[in-house]
C-alpha cells in the first residue's frame, strides 16, 4: 500500500519552506486549495461533451461520467473530436488562473507566474490498464526550463480505484532519464525498477492540486472500476522570466488557432494573456527523444547510450509538421524502426 502525501497546507503561507519541501521532495500536495464548484463546473462541462459523442452510458447524468465503452486513447484519431471540443472550453482555461494556485506558484518561484496556454484534459477509461500512463518524466515533452511545475487536478473525487496520480519522492534529483518505450499517452516512460524509494499516492477529493517538477517521476494508476471515467487536467506554470518553448504557446494537439479556441467565450480576460510578456523562447530540441532500453544502475543518473541521428530528426520533424502532431505521437514507431534496422 503506498503512504498518503505529504499534505502542505500548513505551510501555505511560508515561501521558504515551500521552496524546501520542493527541493526534497520534487512535489507539493493541498487539500481543498481550489473552489469544489468550480472544479465541479470543469467536470460538468467535460462529462456533456462525452455525452454528446456518444461516450457515456444512455440513461445515466452526463457528470457522474458512467461508460461500458471500450474507451479511447489519448491522441487517437477517435478521441480527437473530443479532446479538440474540450480545448474551447472557457472554464477549462480559466481554471488555470486560480488565485490559490497562482498565489502557492508565485512563492514557490519567488517571481510572477506564467501559465502555460498549452493545457491538457485526460480521460481515463476502466478497464483500460495496459494504456495507464506510465512511470515518466514531463520535462522531455516540455523542454523549456526545469524549473517548470505540473498542476495535477482531479475533477471531482478520486480515490486510487478511479486511476488517480503517483509520485516518485525526490526523483528529480536524477536528472533526465533515459526514455523507453510504452502504451498510454506520450508513448515513452523511464525505469524505475532498481531506484530506491517508494510511490506515494493518496484518495482525491475535488479541489485538491497535486504539484510536481517537470523532472519528477509520476505515472497514472489504473482505473479499476467496473464503470466509472475518470477525469482530470494538467496545467502547467513557470516564472515568467525562465525560458520556455514556442509548442508550449499552442493548444493541445495543435489542431486550430487560438481564435477558434476562444469563440464563444464570454471574457477576455484569459485570451492572449501571453503577447504582452517579455518571454523568452528557447528551441525544442528533439535530440531529447533518446532511447535506453537497459536497466538503470540503483540511485544513479542514467547516461545516455542513444543519440537520435540527425536524419532520423529530420524525418521526424518532417513527419510532425505533415500531421500537425507533436514528437511524442511519432517518436515511439519512428525510433522502433530505427532500431529494428540498426540492430547489433
Amino acid at each position: 500500500m503506498m503512504k498518503p502525501f505529504l499534505k502542505s497546507n500548513a505551510i501555505l503561507n511560508d515561501a521558504a519552506k515551500l521552496r524546501r519541501r520542493a527541493e526534497r521532495d520534487g512535489h507539493l500536495f493541498f487539500r481543498g486549495l481550489l473552489s469544489e464548484k468550480a472544479v465541479l463546473r470543469v467536470r460538468r462541462d467535460f462529462a456533456r461533451i462525452l455525452q454528446r459523442h456518444g461516450w457515456l452510458d444512455d440513461g445515466t447524468p452526463a457528470v457522474d461520467v458512467v461508460s461500458s465503452s471500450e474507451g479511447f486513447i489519448e491522441g487517437s484519431k477517435e478521441s480527437l473530436p473530443v479532446f479538440c471540443e474540450f480545448q474551447r472550453l472557457e472554464s477549462f482555461h480559466s481554471l488555470a488562473h486560480s488565485a490559490a494556485i497562482i498565489g502557492v506558484l508565485d512563492k514557490l518561484f519567488g517571481e510572477q507566474t506564467f501559465v502555460h496556454p498549452q493545457k491538457i484534459g485526460r480521460i481515463s477509461f476502466p478497464a483500460k490498464s495496459n494504456f495507464t500512463t506510465p512511470p515518466h518524466q514531463d520535462f522531455v515533452h516540455i523542454q523549456g526550463t526545469k524549473d517548470c511545475w505540473t498542476a495535477w487536478i482531479p475533477l471531482g473525487d478520486c480515490p486510487r480505484k478511479l486511476g488517480g496520480l503517483a509520485v516518485f519522492p525526490g526523483s528529480q534529483e536524477l536528472g533526465l532519464l533515459n526514455l523507453r518505450r510504452a502504451l498510454g499517452p506520450g508513448s515513452s516512460g523511464v525505469d524505475v525498477s532498481n531506484l530506491d524509494g517508494e510511490w506515494r499516492s493518496s484518495n482525491f477529493r475535488a479541489g485538491d492540486v497535486l504539484f510536481f517538477n517537470s523532472l519528477t517521476i509520476h505515472k497514472a494508476l489504473p482505473n479499476t472500476t467496473k464503470n466509472r471515467v475518470r477525469l482530470s487536467v494538467d496545467y502547467r506554470y513557470q516564472g515568467v522570466s525562465q525560458p520556455l518553448t514556442k509548442i508550449q504557446l499552442s493548444p493541445h494537439f495543435d489542431r486550430f488557432p487560438w481564435s477558434v479556441v476562444y469563440e464563444g467565450w464570454k471574457s477576455r480576460k484569459y485570451q492572449y494573456y501571453w503577447k504582452n510578456l517579455p518571454l523568452t523562447i528557447a528551441p525544442f530540441n528533439l535530440s531529447l527523444y533518446r532511447f535506453d532500453d537497459g536497466i538503470a544502475e540503483k540511485g544513479k543518473k542514467v547516461e545516455r547510450s542513444f543519440h537520435l541521428p540527425a536524419d532520423l530528426s529530420k524525418k521526424l520533424t518532417r513527419h510532425c509538421k505533415e500531421r500537425n502532431q507533436l514528437p511524442s505521437r511519432l517518436v515511439r514507431d519512428l525510433l522502433s524502426d530505427y532500431l529494428e534496422k540498426n540492430k547489433g
